[in-house]
């Protein structure tokens, strides 16, 4: 479980095909507060570390394996040596949860259609799958690459985000452009409101 707070911004170090992708990031975590078999949302997808180690600048590296379906549902498959990555830890007991939940359990992908400056901050909007657009609703909340945001406005399958300036300094979305692929994860409330529709519908 995860806040959708983003606490680091990892770099992908090496990627390597066997059976599954295997990936390496580099972090700032200190080595010694990653375990082997934990959770880290990387870029909103819950991946399990599965190998770790010290950099030469006092950081940390940690692999972990991604299976097919999980490329073929995220922007994972998009994933390059270099590239830039939003990371948080699991949520412990007594961690303030400053966002709201996220699973890291990825619904699908959004496209960023238009990004525009307003003043200092930058307002960007995209376009959900026509079968989750029903679950984003105006003030609510979405996680993105794993951000927890607020939904400013809602048009038919397309949504508008604010970002000021802190989000985007402390996390990747001050290096996007327009036709990336975004993950998608609908707030679970709405997830379950949704379903309990659904059941009363079918026991009417």
């Amino acid at each position: 479980m995860f806040t959708g707070i983003i606490t680091d911004v990892g770099r992908i170090e090496a990627l390597e095909n066997r059976g599954d992708l295997r990936a390496r990031l580099s972090s700032s975590y200190p080595l010694a507060g990653i375990d082997m078999g934990a959770s880290i949302a990387c870029d909103g997808v819950c991946l399990t570390v599965v190998g770790k180690g010290s950099t030469e600048n006092d950081g940390s590296w940690f692999d972990v394996d991604i299976s097919a379906e999980t490329l073929s549902k995220t922007n994972l498959h998009t994933w390059a040596e270099a590239r830039a990555v939003n990371l948080e830890r699991a949520l412990k007991v007594g961690d303030e949860l400053g966002g709201h939940i996220v699973s890291g359990h990825v619904d699908g992908l959004a496209e960023i259609i238009e990004i525009t400056d307003e003043g200092d901050s930058t307002r960007v909007t995209l376009r959900a799958p026509h079968t989750l657009a029903g679950f984003i609703a105006s003030k609510g909340s979405v996680a993105l690459n794993g951000t927890s945001l607020t939904v400013n406005d809602v048009q038919g399958t397309d949504f508008g985000i604010n970002f000021i300036p802190h989000t985007k300094s402390v996390t990747t979305w001050g290096r996007i452009a327009v036709g990336d692929l975004v993950n998608l994860e609908i707030d679970t409330l709405a997830r379950y409101v949704a379903r309990l529709q659904d059941w009363g519908q079918y026991n009417s």
